[in-house]
């Protein structure tokens, strides 16, 4: 036993001397937690083997550290300038304040000594840990971080708009042309400045959009578009060309689409993509800028809001050997989020990992990433062909467009590799029938493909202003698909609604959105049914069977716990 022992330290070591844990499973949470990139506390709460109440009362006996309650601290206090984004999702720690020559740290961990000492040498003073619950630290990094990005560009004035560093993408643009769209102070200023307000409401698309007497501005915010202002639309052609010189577009062709890229840098730590695509309409250009902010998607499983079997599921089969993961669902449901989380969690040394997108939308240090080149000749089939030759361990497409693609990705994950792609359907079994369709075999499809991940975003309900409906009767809660043991003894159940006219925190009663998910695990069941020519309603049958929750089915999850709205579900579900 006491060999056994001395494979665990610090706070795993004292939560099986306290007798929380056993010491086997100890090791085994140490091992996952270490896979997975994060400190062993965060796993351990994570993934709800011990609450981090429990973990909290027993450092704060065992190592004589008294336990403070985040709840109550104001996070206004906290002093920005000692917060570096780098150490602070490095260590999981975060300085609340600061009294004299020494620095006020928050962890979870009172062991975790390496955060301190790097934390006095990034500061250059001295660091006392102060011992906080799990829960409630990670609430904590997330809102400050948020804070601390929002006022980077909320400080910038209306004299700073003009001169942001604006790089553009590779094509050639019209040198003749462009020279008032350049040097229009006033039309620089303001598209600066309509950028910078969607960055920092975390829009994630800008329509500008010409019509017959008026130039609108809409933003997409957690999925939903929205008016932002109006302009006369003579405006129309300046602001246009002033999106196409940034981008490196030909500004003297409106007769066809255009698509181009640029990067702004806010900071000297951050920048930020954009996508650019241009629309000829009747009434003039339509442009959209999509915002491609590495801040703003948070990778790591808890971010994702699994429910604990589909975590369990998808932790399982991303640490496979080989292989092949695909995620499905409509433009903007996080399909991008949920496989870099999977790579985010493999990026580990002894991996060699390559992804092919269009465009690449989250940087990755130590992922080896290609943006396709239609021009140059590098398609996704071409980016594959390359990566086999390079010794790969893990390969990431950013979609599955055509049978070459296809048939390539089909047979990396036969030979050895882990394969994470998408695909543009409705539903996990029709993603099999999908790629059937596409040509690939059907022995091919269900002897590769491990894991079939469906999913959309649902707007969170604002947890500040959200109000409590009048309990639904049975025949309702049974039309929408709610079981009946769910509800109360008398089969009614009060749901949580959206407050329309929202508060400070929220936008008509939401703030966020959360990920709803359908896991289709290919089984040798379902295998069978599409070796059996079976279509998506027969491997739904099967799938169904063995315990699998349509989106429709975890929606409903959400809306039981209070997370989100019956109203919300149904807008994005169907029954």
């Amino acid at each position: 036993m006491a060999e056994k022992n001395t494979e665990l330290s610090g706070i795993a070591r004292r939560l099986v001397e306290d007798g929380l844990v056993e010491e086997q499973q100890a090791i085994k949470f140490l091992k996952s937690a270490n896979e997975a990139g994060m400190p062993f506390v965060q796993y351990v709460v994570a993934n709800k083997r011990l609450s981090a109440t429990e973990i909290a009362h027993a450092a704060s006996q065992d190592f004589g550290l008294s336990l403070l309650d985040l709840n109550s601290f104001d996070l206004d206090l906290i002093p920005h300038s000692m917060v570096s984004e780098k150490l602070v999702h490095k260590h999981h720690a975060l300085p609340l304040f600061q009294r004299g020559d020494r620095l006020y740290i928050a962890v979870s961990d009172p062991t975790n000594l390496i955060a301190l000492n790097e934390f006095k040498f990034h500061t250059g003073i001295s660091t006392h840990a102060i011992l906080v619950e799990e829960d409630k630290l990670t609430k904590a990094i997330d809102a400050v971080l948020t804070q601390k990005q929002s006022a980077q560009i909320e400080s910038i004035d209306d004299a700073e708009l003009d001169m942001l560093e604006i790089s553009a993408g590779e094509e050639s643009r019209d040198e003749i042309s462009e020279k008032d769209a350049t040097e229009d102070a006033p039309i620089v200023r303001f598209v600066n400045k309509v950028i910078l307000e969607g960055i920092n409401s975390s829009v994630s698309d800008i329509h500008f959009e010409p019509y017959n007497k008026v130039y609108r501005i809409r933003y997409r915010r957690d999925g939903i578009l929205s008016e932002t202002g109006s302009l006369p639309v003579n405006l129309a052609s300046r602001i246009t060309a002033r999106i196409k010189v940034m981008s490196r577009l030909d500004i003297s062709e409106r007769r066809i689409p255009q698509d181009g890229h640029f990067k702004m840098a806010i900071s000297k730590n951050r920048s930020i993509d954009f996508r650019v695509s241009t629309l000829p309409t009747v009434n003039g250009e339509k442009v959209v800028i999509r915002i491609l902010d590495p801040t703003a998607a948070k990778l790591g499983i808890d971010a994702l809001g699994f429910q604990l079997a589909q975590r369990e599921l998808f932790n399982a089969v991303i640490h496979k050997p080989q292989g092949m993961i695909l995620v499905t669902g409509p433009t903007g449901s996080g399909k991008t989020v949920t496989l870099y989380t999977a790579i985010d969690i493999l990026n580990m040394e002894k991996n060699n990992i390559s992804t092919v997108e269009d465009p690449v939308e989250i940087n990755l240090e130590g992922v080896n990433q290609v943006n396709v080149n239609n021009k140059s000749g590098l398609t996704f089939a071409n980016a594959l062909r390359a990566f086999l030759r390079q010794d790969p361990d893990i390969i990431m497409l950013g979609e599955i467009r055509d049978l070459e693609t296809a048939e390539i990705a089909i047979k990396a994950a036969q030979t050895g590799h882990m394969v994470l792609s998408t695909l543009h359907t409705n539903s996990a079994p029709e993603t099999l029938t999908r790629l059937s369709s596409m040509g690939v075999p059907r022995y091919n499809i269900g002897s590769t493909v491990s894991l079939v991940i469906a999913q959309r975003l649902a707007r969170r309900l604002c947890s500040k202003c959200r109000i409590k409906e009048k309990k639904l009767p049975k025949n309702i809660l049974i039309e929408q698909g709610f079981r009946i043991d769910n509800a109360n003894e008398n089969n009614d159940l009060s749901l949580y609604a959206a407050n329309s006219e929202g508060c400070e925190y929220c936008k008509n009663g939401y703030s966020g959105r959360i990920g709803i998910y359908e896991m289709l695990y290919v089984t040798p069941e379902i295998e069978q049914v599409i070796l059996s020519d079976g279509n998506s309603r027969d491997v739904l049958a099967v799938a169904l069977k063995q315990g699998m929750s349509t989106l429709r089915m975890s929606g409903l999850a959400r809306v039981l716990d209070g997370t989100t709205s019956l109203e919300e579900i149904n807008r994005v579900t169907i029954d």
